[in-house]
């Protein structure tokens, strides 16, 4: 997956992008590569923003 693949205002879970994080951390060895930084860096923001979302939803 590229960092330009993930969309604004995705409408995945926090589970399922966190379940992404995991995947490149387990694909790279856990070690990024400038591009799997970018990407890493994108999915962090996606989880934050869905993890917003439900706090707001379960209020």
């Amino acid at each position: 997956m590229s960092p330009d693949s993930v969309t604004p205002g995705s409408v995945r879970s926090a589970a399922e992008v966190n379940e992404q994080i995991r995947a490149l951390w387990m694909r790279t060895g856990g070690t990024l590569s400038s591009q799997e930084r970018a990407e890493y860096e994108l999915l962090v923001v996606e989880w934050a923003a869905a993890i917003r979302s439900a706090v707001i939803e379960a209020a």
